[in-house]
């Protein structure tokens, strides 16, 4: 499967807010379009707006977000105007049937070819109306291997007294009660009222005794900078940091399962520039565009053309691209419906605890 207040979203949003006025101000007046573009934090390369606008004259307002919750609200609210946002694959499937989104136009998107079959007509969107896939991945565990020396292969690790204070919990709602559903057997999406309160009881006694510190995109930096030296990660992010220090992390996918997400681009009922933030999305499908993309942030691409161009080595990087057995258990978060409020309940019960 992040507007962020935190200061590296910020700074990336600058940066490219930064970077798509200085495309535009080589030539007066050239950008004549705007699409807001509603994304993750850490989620594109700022040189492929900035590109887009040069080769358009598109300007580009980018925003970010951390959560597909907070996404949403913003959008259900209707006080911001998006062109294009990109939630996960259970917040694309509530957004249809809550009539937020709207159908793309296939005929503005030649580059949609590239998308393999296999990411195609998912749970989610089952006839490829609404949605573009952008990137997938896997949550899991991270771990500096200087410095712990036990093999990690359980979610039952991030219970373990043992390692008091030095955990990263993630502060997404869906990651952590899926992830606690998941270590005691359940499925993380789970709509038993029991099954729910063991995950949430499970987490609070983890607050007790673990002190986790929960925590969201800035993880990366958190990590860099040597914090703790356990975290739930996003895969993308993982493969990051493995690359930047290779033999200092290891990524594990926990054997009870994890969650296998898809991000996908969707267009608002509301969007005032439907044509232009189709154009902007058939850029990003350009297989060379894509992978400039997917080398910046780290995750798995269901674009076939990007996927042929990679190399060797990033084909078998199992941190971004698993092998079946290791997703064995493994499921995508579908939306909850009715038992969305009984999850929110449990966040903020969860989240309240010292």
């Amino acid at each position: 499967m992040k507007t962020i207040k935190k200061i590296i979203s910020l700074a990336l949003t600058f940066m490219i807010s930064a970077s798509v006025l200085s495309g535009c101000s080589l030539k007066p007046g050239f950008a004549k379009e705007t699409i807001n573009v509603f994304n993750w934090g850490e989620y594109i390369d700022p040189s492929i707006v900035k590109d887009f606008t040069k080769k358009t004259g598109i300007k580009v307002n980018y925003s970010t977000f951390s959560t597909n919750e907070e996404m949403y609200e913003k959008v259900k609210s209707g006080t911001n105007s998006y062109d294009l946002i990109c939630p996960s694959d259970y917040m694309v499937d509530r957004m249809i049937k809550e009539n937020l989104v709207q159908p793309m136009d296939f005929r503005n998107l030649l580059n949609y070819s590239n998308i393999s079959s296999k990411y195609r007509n998912l749970s989610f969107d089952p006839n490829n109306k609404y949605s573009v896939p952008y990137m997938w991945g896997t949550i899991g565990i991270i771990y500096d291997k200087t410095q712990i020396k036990d093999k990690i292969d359980s979610w039952n690790v991030l219970w373990n007294p043992k390692y008091k204070n030095k955990i990263f919990m993630s502060d997404d709602m869906r990651n952590s009660m899926g992830i606690s559903l998941k270590r005691l057997g359940y499925s993380l999406n789970s709509k038993n009222t029991k099954q729910i309160a063991k995950a949430t009881n499970a987490l609070i006694k983890q607050k007790d005794k673990v002190k986790p510190v929960y925590i969201g995109d800035e993880i990366k930096d958190s990590l860099r900078n040597g914090e703790k030296p356990i975290g739930v990660i996003y895969s993308g992010d993982a493969a990051v940091l493995m690359k930047e220090k290779p033999g200092k992390f290891e990524y594990v996918i926990p054997k009870e399962g994890t969650n296998i997400w898809f991000d996908s681009w969707v267009i608002p009922k509301n969007a005032r520039n439907k044509a232009a933030a189709e154009k902007f999305l058939n850029y990003l499908l350009d297989a060379k565009v894509n992978k400039k993309n997917v080398d910046y942030i780290g995750y798995g691409t269901p674009n076939r053309a990007t996927y042929n161009l990679l190399s060797e080595a990033e084909k078998n990087n199992k941190t971004s691209y698993p092998d079946s057995t290791t997703l064995k258990n493994s499921e995508v978060f579908l939306d909850l419906g009715n038992a969305r409020k009984e999850y929110t309940d449990a966040w903020v019960t969860i989240t309240a605890k010292k």
